[in-house]
């Protein structure tokens, strides 16, 4: 099949809240899987949505292992999945859902691949802040990486505290403690998304820069994360510190 064909497939079985289109599986390279959420994404600007930015994941290696993946992944962040720190999520409307703990960078000014440095990404971006990644495990298992990029790298939302300058904050070494229903779970520091968080921006515009498509000024990217995937069980509450950054929290009801 043709990417427009294949996008045709993805986008009528999204249409109709399903993910996993048999007539998909198995036949996708990670190459044409990239063209077709690009496609999609066009879609969804052509209905009306807005391109808020980008998210990068598969950055930790505790991620990687889950998912059985050794590269970094990207996906599109769209307006309508942004929530404040606080909200509460109708459980009912999610797919088998989970979260990830992330810093969410703004992008201060635009950035162009394929040749981007880590200097030039840090100089790029202008604030930071704490944040969630909402994800739904739409895509079966065992996960097929392939089908899991074209649709979006399971983005369902994202979830952002309050933003603080960028300045001389050094990411690599910023924390997160994790706490589900006022239990805590782990510590993490920023070191496990690629050395520093930074680095996922730089990956980001170069991988970008690949598919003729580069970051804007005020486009927000997800980090990635500093943890593994957490389910999410019904009543679930949800809160992340980031050290020196804030928190982030966010409920299912």
């Amino acid at each position: 099949m043709t990417t427009e064909n294949m996008t045709n497939v993805l986008w009528n079985s999204i249409q109709q809240g399903k993910h996993n289109p048999e007539e998909l599986r198995g036949k996708l390279s990670v190459e044409q899987a990239y063209g077709v959420q690009l496609a999609i994404l066009d879609r969804y600007l052509a209905a009306g949505e807005e391109l808020a930015g980008w998210k990068v994941g598969l950055t930790a290696k505790a991620v990687q292992k889950q998912a059985g993946w050794h590269e970094p992944v990207f996906g599109f962040l769209l307006a309508s999945g942004h929530r404040p720190g606080g909200v509460i999520f109708d459980f009912a409307s999610l797919i088998n859902p989970g979260f990830e703990n992330e810093l969410c960078l703004t992008m201060g000014k635009p950035l162009t691949g394929p040749d981007v440095t880590l200097e030039q990404a840090r100089d790029a971006i202008s604030h930071v802040a704490p944040a969630l990644e909402i994800i739904e495990r739409r895509n079966g298992s065992p996960l097929e990486m392939a089908l899991a990029v074209a649709d979006n790298n399971q983005q369902k939302a994202f979830v952002t505290g309050p933003d603080v300058p960028l300045a001389d904050l050094d990411l690599g070494v910023a924390t997160v403690d994790v706490n589900i229903n006022n239990v805590h779970q782990e510590t993490a520091n920023g070191v496990a998304v690629h050395g520093t968080p930074i680095a996922s921006v730089q990956w980001l515009a170069n991988k970008l820069g690949h598919f003729g498509r580069k970051l804007e000024a005020g486009q927000r990217i997800m980090s990635g994360s500093f943890t593994r995937q957490y389910g999410i069980n019904h009543e679930d509450s949800v809160e992340s510190s980031f050290d020196p950054i804030g928190r982030v929290n966010a409920e299912f009801r």
